[in-house]
């Protein structure tokens, strides 16, 4: 009995060995995918810092104008004038949509009905 016991212990032991490695594995694994995308991100937000200074380098107001008066001909685009511009309360907003009634309450006749 104790030479039953002794296999299964040391099986056991053999067991949560296999185990412990094939877990250590996975977690560097997982650890070395999560530097990846770590690297992925940074690498995403330079290029987009990049993008972010193209686009404000190509939309000054300049060379927007420049490139309007070069086009004239094509485009017929004018000057941009303070007078083009209107007031935030000049803007007609839609209504908002009302909700469904649902519990109905109907109301009729005059105080004198209630007396």
């Amino acid at each position: 009995m104790r030479n039953v016991l002794f296999v299964l212990t040391t099986l056991a032991v053999i067991g949560l060995a296999f185990w412990a490695y094939r877990e250590n594995y996975a977690t560097q694994a997982a650890l070395s995918e999560v530097d990846e995308l770590r690297q992925d991100i940074r690498a995403a937000h330079a290029r987009l810092a990049v993008l972010k200074a193209e686009w404000a380098y190509l939309n000054r107001p300049t060379r927007l104008r420049d490139l309007a008066d070069i086009n004239f001909d094509r485009l017929g685009l004018l000057p941009l004038r303070p007078e083009q511009f209107g007031f935030v309360d000049e803007v007609a907003y839609p209504a908002p949509e009302l909700p469904p009634i649902l519990d109905a309450v109907e109301v009729s006749g005059t105080r004198e009905d209630t007396e």
